[in-house]
């Protein structure tokens, strides 16, 4: 991968995550929660799961017994020997998400299961046109500053070109109220999802420049009891490894009953 393509410095972004707050990582605990929820509507009990997470106190007293995997380009994951691995909410920092993907699924056994979460393309969106109308505002241009995150059916997409069978792709929207854009922030640092893009200004920003976007927030975003509003969606991507015994498509024409029969409704010819 050449550096013009390279997303994230992953050196920053660990410093940020290593500086994050145990207490305060609200976005990782309603990933696993979310996960949790999955799990419990899936009618199998696994004995083998991995969990790829750069925050392994999450998932102590969740999924007790798991295999802990540390969030690298390379994954430590043997091939086909889980029959459960979560990617928990990283993805959206990988350089390679494919290739992320593609490890989680070649450390699967036949007809496990994968669950990555992301966070999606409406993540800060308040933030983010803050921010950039602010810094047009103050200096004629744009400077990378919160992470492009994918939409949900770009992401879904991924799972197919991973290999994975059977893919599902659907999202939560959270929606959090802070005192001010300064509170969001510093809730950001806390959950060590500060700005790690590898192409980012690396000179200080200016206090006017915040002062700015904090004044726009709270002018096209406020709340009726006096705050400010951020929404967060985490998209959760499911597949399946391959195997014989999972349930396959038909062949188109090959159905032995008509859907209007089916439906009780009268068909309609299109025109020729």
């Amino acid at each position: 991968m050449t550096a013009s393509h390279i997303l994230t410095d992953l050196r920053a972004l660990a410093l940020h995550r290593a500086r994050a707050s145990a207490a305060d990582l609200f976005l990782q605990r309603a990933a696993a929660d979310d996960v949790e929820d999955r799990l419990n509507s899936v009618n199998r009990t696994f004995t083998s799961p991995a969990i790829v997470t750069p925050f392994p106190s999450i998932w102590h007293s969740r999924l007790p017994g798991a295999r802990i995997v540390p969030e690298r380009d390379v994954l430590d994951l043997q091939p086909s020997s889980h029959d459960l691995v979560v990617h928990s909410l990283g993805l959206h920092w990988s350089n390679d998400p494919v290739g992320q993907l593609i490890q989680c699924r070649n450390a699967l056994k036949p007809d496990g299961m994968l669950i990555a979460l992301s966070l999606g393309g409406q993540t800060l969106q308040e933030l983010r046109a803050c921010l950039g109308q602010a810094e047009v505002a103050l200096t004629d241009g744009l400077s990378p500053r919160v992470a492009p995150m994918g939409e949900i059916r770009d992401l879904g997409a991924l799972l197919q070109r991973a290999g994975l069978a059977l893919p599902v792709a659907d999202s939560i929207t959270l929606k959090a109220q802070y005192r001010d854009a300064w509170h969001l922030m510093r809730d950001l640092r806390a959950n060590g999802e500060t700005n790690a893009l590898a192409h980012r200004l690396r000179q200080t920003a200016t206090r006017r420049l915040f002062d700015q976007t904090a004044r726009l927030y709270r002018e096209h975003h406020p709340t009726a009891n006096g705050q400010v509003l951020a929404t967060f969606e985490i998209v959760a991507l499911t597949g399946w490894a391959p195997d014989s015994s999972q349930p396959k498509p038909l062949r188109p024409g090959s159905a032995s009953q008509r859907l209007a029969d089916a439906l009780s409704v009268r068909e309609t010819p299109l025109p020729d």
